[in-house]
């Protein structure tokens, strides 16, 4: 049974951390957030939901079951964070794979969403179970090809017109699959967050304040921290390590042991003023990881941008780029340009060349887009992954300590079950007396969609980014 309100600090405001505190917080425990940077959600990018896994053929059945479940909860939690717009599975001619050998794995999905239906009428969040995915022949594509753009498209033919009309139909084999995959959008989950955050009493938030010391003392956490050139030091019941690709330096403080590696990724940012009035679904074209035909991700934002992966070591991955804790140190280090990056600036002849490849991977396929010119800077970051398997894509949280939660999540739509079991170890250890998951949705009701909007463009624009990439090309269900 819990005595006394406790008092719990979270290191880092990333997807991991900013949610810990917004689920907390709804409950009125007592909340101190740490982030080093000037807002939330300032991590590596991210832009869909994972309802399935079906990016990644390469991972289990086990984990694309749960990363559907982890992602129906995280759109019922975040819905104003949702791009509802579908997404295409392509394999290209040169790849090993074959589009029929991804059917059984879907259908396998369709069951199991319809199963979490049955259990709660409010997780029919991806459309009817029926509609999860539609194949499309190279027929039914030579037939969409021949019919006029639609601007808002509402069903499912609608949206593949634009593929159709430019993708290169001797590079891809067919059948493609289109896929009730969504977008999220990272710099409206950093406004609506802190937004929200911002509104709750029991939340403290010291934004732009490192931590730069952890020591326990009397089974309690003493933590220090800087601010405004200031140094202070507070005491708490319980430390969260949401600290992300830095989560190793708090683990050394602590002294917990560890396995984990931390890998640099950069998405890199697009204008192709040939399409600004044209919807486009995401675009997924398979490929084996580290080759030069690595997977590609063509991914639309508003006014004409699009986001670009290609997961080879000329665009999205780097030479060095994945690295590993030792038995020295739970910290992996990154080199110095790495660190460069994230904490100062991109050299500009890298931009342009990296994003210029990025362009000329995925104009392979959709040979008209060859005319894209760079947008921005790359979106970017390094990501924190545990244990030595740099395919995991399912991942929440350890406890390797009393009192201490280290946050371990690889895709954000794993986070609530994350904070889950953070809610349940408190119960175990005393601090809480209810371990039952409350997925409070009330904080919904003071986000002001004027007020949002303006705030994430505001966020994207500080961040140096084109206001539009805080944008939702389709803001709600049409499907």
């Amino acid at each position: 049974m819990a005595t006394k309100q406790a008092r719990i600090a979270i290191v880092g405001g990333g997807v991991s951390g900013a949610t810990t505190a917004l689920y907390l917080g709804q409950m009125g425990v007592d909340v101190t957030l740490f982030e080093r940077e000037k807002s939330l959600v300032s991590g590596p990018p991210f832009c869909h939901l994972h309802a399935g896994g079906n990016l990644y053929r390469e991972i289990s059945d086990a984990q694309c079951i749960t990363l559907l479940k982890q992602s129906i909860d995280f759109l019922r939690y975040y819905p104003f964070i949702v791009d509802y717009r579908p997404t295409v599975i392509a394999i290209p001619t040169e790849d090993k794979g074959d589009p029929n050998d991804l059917l059984p794995r879907l259908e396998l999905l369709v069951e199991e969403y319809r199963a979490h239906i049955i259990k709660d009428p409010a997780n029919k969040v991806l459309g009817a179970p029926e509609e999860y995915y539609r194949i499309y022949t190279k027929e039914m594509m030579e037939h969409l090809c021949q019919r006029d753009i639609v601007s808002k498209p509402k069903h499912f033919d609608e949206w593949m017109i634009p593929v159709a009309k430019q993708i290169d139909f001797e590079k891809v084999k067919f059948p493609l699959i289109l896929v009730q995959e969504y977008g999220l959008n990272l710099f409206r989950l950093a406004a609506g967050v802190s937004l929200a955050l911002e509104a709750l009493a029991s939340v403290t938030l010291r934004l732009e304040t490192p931590v730069t010391q952890v020591a326990k003392h009397n089974d309690r956490w003493d933590i220090t921290y800087t601010h405004n050139g200031q140094t202070y030091t507070e005491s708490f019941d319980y430390l969260v390590n949401a600290a992300g690709f830095r989560t190793g330096r708090i683990d050394d403080m602590v002294g917990v042991p560890c396995q984990s590696m931390v890998e640099f990724k950069a998405a890199y940012v697009s204008k192709w003023e040939g399409c600004c009035d044209t919807l486009w679904p995401e675009v997924i074209f398979h490929g084996e990881r580290g080759t030069p035909r690595g997977m590609g991700q063509f991914t639309p934002y508003p006014e004409g941008y699009f986001q670009l992966h290609g997961m080879t070591k000329e665009i999205t991955l780097y030479e060095d780029g994945l690295v590993t804790s030792t038995k020295l140190s739970c910290q992996p280090q990154l080199k110095p340009d790495f660190i460069e990056k994230i904490e100062r600036s991109w050299r500009t002849e890298e931009v342009e060349m990296r994003t210029r490849n990025a362009i000329g991977h995925l104009s392979r396929y959709i040979p008209a887009f060859a005319d894209a010119k760079v947008g921005s800077k790359p979106l970017f970051g390094a990501q924190q992954i545990p244990g030595s398997d740099p395919t995991l894509r399912v991942a929440e949280v350890s406890f390797p300590a009393a009192g201490y939660a280290r946050c371990e999540i690889v895709k954000v739509s794993s986070v609530l079950d994350m904070v889950d079991a953070i809610l349940k170890k408190l119960a175990k250890e005393g601090l809480r007396d209810d371990a039952t998951p409350q997925r409070d949705l009330s904080y919904l009701q003071h986000l002001d969609e004027t007020r949002l909007t303006y705030h994430a463009e505001e966020i994207a624009l500080m961040r140096s980014y084109p206001a539009a990439l805080s944008g939702r090309t389709v803001p709600k269900s049409t499907l």
